[in-house]
């Protein structure tokens, strides 16, 4: 029986340009590593002669070079892992692009120092890291004494808080694997522990008590919730500090008012009222008005406590200036 539904021209036409488009569309695809517009957004670390940090930089690039598939031109493969043709061999133009790509991200990594050794005219990117790999391995028993000598008298009093000390404690242990004499975690937790200063002292007991060490990681992550608990320790009692400080002086504020309204008529009245056996103690807080005067000016004419001075009562006894006095001992004494 005849096929009822032929297919039609127009999908036979369809059928063979699908190949023909999935090729034109596969021979066109961008190489991952030409999409890279900033290196140092993926390396963050800049090698640098002084600082010494081979190891961390060469990890970040290998894996960098890996995700973007061009590690072999910095690490060949071995041809009996290679299956399928090298892209050297089936594209040489496309290998040679690449290879500039990945010399870019080497000489945007490095330090001027460093670019200005290796550097020369038609390098590769294998060349390049190679003389690199050369430069930080060379005298290596040098740089592991010298950065002995760094490591063990670090004390975190000489740094502005917990995390840079322990930066720089990470610092020095990567430096020394760097040059073949690596730490191990133990002794890098115990020197963590011994630079601590007295106000830590109970996070370190903590740590070094425990039935084995923590992982330096850890160690760290204590140390560092403890400064931020201290910090928010200090900030709350600060704050207390000031709002005990601002009550006591809204009250002050509040009695000085207080005084200056009710009290400064009749501390003068009664000032000017006291008679001559008075005027000794009138003086003297008269003096010592004008001087709370001139240091409290805003707040007191006359201070409160002046109406509390009461002036002298007059004696029981007479005067000695009084008439017919020695009359009257005479007579008193007969």
């Amino acid at each position: 029986m005849a096929d009822i539904n032929p297919p039609s021209p127009t999908t036979q036409s369809q059928s063979k340009l699908t190949p023909t488009g999935s090729s034109h569309q596969n021979s066109s695809v961008i190489h991952p590593a030409l999409t890279v517009p900033n290196i140092t957004n993926f390396i963050k670390v800049r090698l640098d002669m002084e600082k010494s940090q081979y190891n961390t930089w060469s990890e970040l690039f290998k894996i960098h070079a890996r995700a973007y598939q061009v590690l072999d031109h910095i690490i060949p493969s071995s041809t009996d892992a290679v299956t399928d043709p090298p892209l050297k061999d089936t594209d040489p133009k496309l290998w040679s692009r690449l290879d500039a790509v990945v010399l870019q991200w080497i000489y945007g990594t490095i330090s001027d120092d460093l670019l200005n050794t290796i550097i020369e005219r038609d390098s590769t990117a294998e060349t390049a890291w190679n003389r690199l790999f050369v430069i930080f391995f060379d005298n290596k028993n040098s740089r592991a004494l010298y950065l002995e000598q760094e490591f063990s008298p670090v004390q975190m009093e000489q740094f502005p808080n917990a995390s840079s000390y322990c930066q720089h404690l990470k610092s020095l242990s990567d430096q020394l694997s760097n040059v073949g004499a690596p730490v191990s975690n133990e002794r890098l937790v115990l020197q963590l522990i011994s630079g601590l200063t007295d106000a830590y002292a109970t996070v370190g007991s903590q740590i070094r008590h425990g039935d084995t060490l923590p992982p330096f990681y850890k160690a760290r992550s204590m140390i560092v919730l403890e400064e931020t608990a201290r910090a928010k320790k200090v900030g709350t009692i600060t704050d207390n500090s000031v709002f005990l400080v601002s009550q006591d002086d809204s009250s002050v504020n509040s009695r000085s008012s207080n005084n200056y309204g009710g009290r400064g008529s009749n501390n003068v009245s009664s000032n000017r009222g006291g008679n001559r056996g008075g005027r000794g103690r009138g003086r003297n807080g008269g003096r010592n008005n004008r001087s709370l005067y001139h240091q409290y000016p805003q707040q007191w004419v006359v201070p409160p406590w002046a109406a509390l001075w009461q002036p002298w009562a007059t004696p029981p006894c007479p005067y000695p200036t009084t008439p017919n006095w020695p009359h009257q001992s005479t007579s008193h004494r007969q």
